[in-house]
């Protein structure tokens, strides 16, 4: 008999595969990293065949892990890297060229040149979005311009788009032999191609932009069965979609319009639920869909988007070389006693919210003889406190409700250090939940949800557990002079390029 639901986690750096049972609990969990692939500055690619064997490798391993078979499994949820986009043939399913990732700049071109006709706030009405390198549609139109063939190939249906979500979809529900060409609303939401207020693809926008409908996937809720599987998930019904944002919040159970909750993964995600309107944000935040349960409407959000945080931490093991291993930086943070005057604002792809200045670059500011590596570990962990700060202001401006607190997930919660700062430069309680990778437990609710696995809501709510809170003990005078230091540090990265 089927007892539990499986989460198929597709990340910027890795693709993990987790099998949780009725209380939200690990069952069996197994993850593999891909290759980044740095063509030329400022691009950044995935091979896309490359994540669809490591899901399958994943989902074999993880259910062989838990001593599981696909049959002990009632649904499957997809939550994945959200704008990253795959163009691919709908013959044979071969990708006509590496994934463009979220992070990648090679479009600031096409966005300029369309911002020249109506501001970088063009499109914001009808999508939430400025127009920037981050979101989808301009990726595949770079993609449609760039390829040999492709525009006229799209145009004829020969090709199709998706994210991730879409991508891993297909292939497992059969791919060229019959696969599900879906997305969902939430992925939708961050192309620049959908209206908010329809969640349907929209055809100036489409014009615009310059992708052909014919490429596009469907939009459907975030909960519901979109199809069965093939090898290796034979006959689970694959039932949640959610961008991997959408799914922390979904599984820190922000149900409540004013729950907010921040991912701390390769970049960082502050996303606060604004309810069944979209909040047209004045302060830098993306207005966003948040998730979708079956035939009921639309839950927005606004979102604060950081592009580098854990990657910084990675850029100092690869690229320094000053770590060996990532889970070393808290103790050689933990060395020195301050940031000994060193600020990183690490713009390494211009810097998100609030400020959306692809122009920036990556400063590493107040640097004397005394400064040693420790010093610029704990500037580096400090800077995703910093900006977490930046959004968080933003996002108390737009909503008019100050946090109480905030609840928070991803890979860096880990870091003891780095959360005692966060609350500091917050002045409010931060809160670790015992399932702290949230991101799959929130597809595996929406997918659990849409097969009758939960019964509703409250069973989810019910599910939640504090394991760790931290209290700021900085005091105000302190946080705002070192805040006052970062925001001066941020003003010598702009207009770099």
């Amino acid at each position: 008999m089927a007892e539990y639901v499986g989460a198929l986690d597709q990340g910027t750096t890795s693709t993990r595969f987790m099998v949780f049972d009725h209380n939200g609990e690990v069952v069996s969990s197994y993850q593999e990293e891909h290759r980044q692939i740095f063509p030329q500055p400022g691009w950044v690619e995935h091979d896309a065949a490359e994540i669809w064997d490591r899901s399958r490798l994943v989902i074999a391993r993880g259910l062989e892990r838990g001593g599981l078979r696909a049959a002990d499994l009632v649904a499957v949820g997809i939550t994945n890297q959200r704008e990253t986009v795959v163009v691919w043939e709908r013959a044979t399913g071969d990708p006509i060229y590496n994934a463009i990732v979220w992070q990648d700049t090679r479009t600031a071109a096409l966005c300029d040149e369309l911002a020249s006709q109506g501001g970088s706030d063009r499109f914001r009405p009808k999508t939430g979005l400025p127009l920037a390198t981050y979101f989808s549609g301009p990726k595949v139109a770079w993609l449609l311009d760039h390829i040999e063939g492709a525009r006229g190939r799209a145009d004829a249906g020969e090709l199709l788009f998706g994210t991730i979500d879409s991508w891993l979809l297909w292939n497992l529900t059969g791919g060229p032999s019959g696969g599900r060409h879906l997305t969902d609303v939430t992925n939708a939401s961050r192309t620049l191609l959908m209206d908010l207020s329809t969640v349907d693809w929209d055809d100036e926008l489409l014009a615009a932009v310059g992708v052909p409908r014919a490429m596009l996937p469907e939009i459907r809720p975030s909960s519901e069965i979109y199809g069965r599987a093939v090898d290796p998930l034979e006959g689970v019904p694959i039932a949640g979609i959610l961008g991997d944002q959408q799914a922390a919040l979904f599984g820190q159970v922000c149900f409540d319009v004013g729950e907010a909750k921040n991912t701390y993964g390769t970049g960082c995600f502050m996303l606060l639920n604004t309810g069944a309107t979209p909040v047209a944000s004045q302060n830098g935040l993306l207005t966003t869909v948040a998730y979708q349960i079956g035939g009921q409407p639309a839950m927005y959000a606004l979102e604060g988007s950081i592009a580098i945080a854990g990657a910084l931490v990675q850029w100092l093991r690869d690229n320094l070389e000053i770590i060996e291993s990532a889970g070393e930086v808290e103790a050689l943070a933990r060395s020195v006693d301050d940031n000994g005057g060193v600020y990183f604002v690490p713009a390494f792809s211009g810097l998100f919210a609030p400020h959306w200045r692809s122009d920036a670059r990556g400063v590493i500011a107040g640097l004397t003889r005394f400064v040693t590596k420790g010093h610029l570990a704990r500037a580096a962990l400090e800077a995703t406190a910093f900006q977490t700060r930046e959004v968080l202001d933003a996002m108390n401006l737009d909503s008019g409700v100050d946090l109480a607190s905030l609840k928070v997930d991803g890979g860096m919660v880990y870091n003891e250090l780095l959360m005692q700062f966060q609350a500091d430069q917050l002045g409010v309680p931060v809160m670790r939940p015992v399932v702290a990778e949230t991101t799959a437990l929130g597809t595996a609710y929406a997918a659990g949800l849409a097969v009758g696995y939960w019964d509703g809501l409250d069973d989810l709510r019910a599910n939640w557990g504090l394991d760790t809170r931290w209290d700021p003990n900085s005091s105000g005078p302190r946080r705002e002079a070192q805040f006052a230091q970062w925001k001066k540090a941020v003003s010598r990265t702009l207009g770099w390029v």
